[in-house]
């Protein structure tokens, strides 16, 4: 069994904090054994957002993934918005290996992180979002030891994914939603960044000798919270 790496955990705003409704979800959240792999999603919503506007967007993506796609709760387990703030998505426990809904015939054994905007050809990705990602990516696989540029073994569990039902197919630790999934998620932009935010976070985690400074913003509703 790999060795944890312990990394501090990010700053996580809580579904509290920016108030979700817990009446509209499933009451049980469900669980794996650990987290093995990421994958990386954008929500397809405006980019012209302001910050202290993006509790309101989360809870109509939460109303939206719930009523109308009938997921039960929020699909990804984390949202990421433009300031590098980091969400606590899908209910369950932030630390838990929580199962979401966010790549089909994947979402045993790995975590959904939402990068909030559209990043298709073209679109710059955010110095403080990518740095927030690569930081919550390399907490959540440090705690099962996970090295966020080497390469991992998922089964497939649902034939509507890019994989047979029961295929065993190798990804990178840190994924994109169409590598699992046929779709454009998350966006060519974001797809591009993901070499520099695997090698961020392996750095996060201490498997190079350089350090590497990351944003820290206090999860307090004077931070970023209106709306």
């Amino acid at each position: 069994m790999a060795l944890r790496r312990m990394v501090p955990r990010p700053a996580i705003v809580s579904r509290a904090q920016w108030r979700a409704d817990e009446t509209k979800r499933d009451s049980h959240a469900h669980y794996a054994g650990g987290v093995r792999a990421v994958f990386i999603h954008h929500t397809d919503t405006p980019n012209g957002y302001d910050c202290a506007d993006v509790p309101r967007t989360l809870r109509n993506l939460y109303t939206g993934q719930t009523r109308d796609r009938s997921w039960g709760d929020l699909g990804y387990n984390f949202l990421v918005d433009k300031c590098g703030t980091v969400y606590e998505g899908r209910a369950g426990g932030a630390d838990r290996a929580v199962v979401g809904s966010h790549t089909l015939g994947f979402n045993q054994g790995t975590t959904g992180i939402a990068a909030i905007g559209t990043f298709g050809p073209g679109t710059p990705v955010p110095a403080a979002m990518e740095h927030a990602i690569a930081a919550l990516a390399a907490w959540k696989l440090g705690l099962s030891g996970v090295d966020p540029t080497g390469k991992v073994r998922l089964t497939s569990t649902n034939g509507k994914s890019r994989y047979a039902r029961g295929t065993s197919a190798e990804f990178d630790a840190i994924s994109g939603h169409r590598d699992g999934f046929a779709t454009n998620c998350p966006g060519e932009a974001l797809i591009a960044r993901l070499p520099a935010i695997r090698g961020l976070a392996a750095e996060i985690q201490g498997r190079y000798a350089r350090a590497v400074p990351f944003p820290r913003l206090a999860a307090t509703p004077g931070n970023t919270h209106r709306g």
